[in-house]
C-alpha cells in the first residue's frame, strides 16, 4: 500500500484543486491530504481573507466523499511548509504544483539529511482558466475567474 502527500490551504476550492486532489489519489493507494492552519495562514501574510481551517477542512472532505476518496486520505493540519513529510517512514510519493516544487526539493533534502530515502515527486500542470492564467483562489476571490476558470464580467 502506498502513502502519498498533497498540501495546501485549500481556501475557495476550484478545478485546481480538483485536479490537484484526483490526481493525488491515481498515484497513491493512500493519502495524507495536509491542510494549513490558521495559524499558517496568518504567516503567510496573503493580502486576501482566507476561509477558516474548518470550512475549508470540511469543503476538502465534502469533495474528497463525493469522489470515494475519503476512506483512503487522512486529513491532517499544516503548521508548516512540510507537515508530515520530513519524518515519515509510510509516505513513498508527494504531489506538488509547479508552483510548489521548490518546497517537495527541500524535503527531500531534509529527509536525507536525515537518513531517510526522498520521496518521489510528482509535479501536476497547473490548471489554467479560460485567458490562459492559472486559475487560483485568489483569482476566483477578486471575481476574475469562476471556480471552473470562466471568465467573470
Amino acid at each position: 500500500m502506498s502513502w502519498v502527500s498533497v498540501g495546501g490551504t485549500f481556501d475557495v476550492m476550484h478545478k485546481g484543486h480538483w485536479f490537484l486532489l484526483e490526481e493525488t489519489f491515481n498515484v497513491g493507494d493512500m493519502a495524507i491530504v495536509g491542510i494549513t492552519t490558521d495559524e499558517f495562514v496568518a504567516s503567510m501574510k496573503k493580502h486576501h481573507k482566507v476561509d477558516t481551517y474548518k470550512n475549508r477542512v470540511s469543503d476538502v472532505r465534502e469533495f474528497l466523499k463525493e469522489k470515494g476518496y475519503l476512506d483512503r486520505a487522512k486529513i491532517v493540519p499544516l503548521n508548516d511548509p512540510f507537515g508530515p513529510t520530513i519524518d515519515s517512514d509510510d509516505i513513498e510519493g508527494i504531489i506538488v504544483s509547479e508552483e510548489t516544487e521548490v518546497t517537495a526539493e527541500v524535503i527531500n533534502k531534509m529527509r536525507v539529511a536525515r537518513g531517510k530515502k526522498p520521496l518521489l515527486i510528482f509535479v501536476i500542470t497547473m490548471v489554467l482558466a479560460d485567458d490562459g492564467k492559472p486559475i487560483s483562489s485568489t483569482r476566483v476571490r477578486k471575481q476574475e475567474v469562476d471556480r471552473f476558470g470562466r471568465l467573470i464580467g
